[in-house]
């Protein structure tokens, strides 16, 4: 980027808990469902042999890295192939396949790694409301 540049970022910011993960594993299952289509694709596309009703949608909070974690855990023990990939997996009853991270963010946090990566914030949108964060950032150059 050039000093003429500049980076508009939008980011989910931290909140309750337990709206968190309400939010990624809703009580209609569009979450899991969704979550589960990883599996269907790596058949497709991979040759797989993964049976998506043998794995139970997970959603935690990680208080530490401050997002997400969207998992599929294994209802019993089995061993999975991906033939295309010449892979084959073995999972434990009870063991996580991580999916996906969804990380959120402080105004902050947001600032500190802007600043590390060399831009300087310009402005921030909507820390008052708590939702969502609009941050203009230009390069140091």
């Amino acid at each position: 980027m050039s000093s003429d540049d500049s980076l508009l970022l939008g980011a989910d910011l931290v909140k309750d808990r337990r709206r968190l993960v309400a939010a990624y594993d809703d009580a209609s299952g569009i979450t899991a469902a969704f979550n589960k289509n990883v599996l269907h694709v790596l058949n497709e596309q991979l040759g797989g042999n993964f049976d998506p009703e043998l794995f139970s949608h997970v959603a935690l909070w990680n208080e530490d890295e401050q997002w997400i974690e969207m998992r599929l855990r294994a209802r019993e023990e089995m061993e999975v192939t991906l033939a295309d990939a010449g892979i084959s997996v073995r999972f434990a009853e009870g063991e996580d396949l991580l999916t996906e991270i969804s990380a959120k963010f402080t105004p902050e946090r947001i600032e500190a790694e802007l600043e590390a990566a060399g831009f300087v914030v310009d402005g921030m949108w909507g820390a008052a409301e708590g939702e969502f964060l609009l941050t203009l950032a230009h390069p140091y150059c």
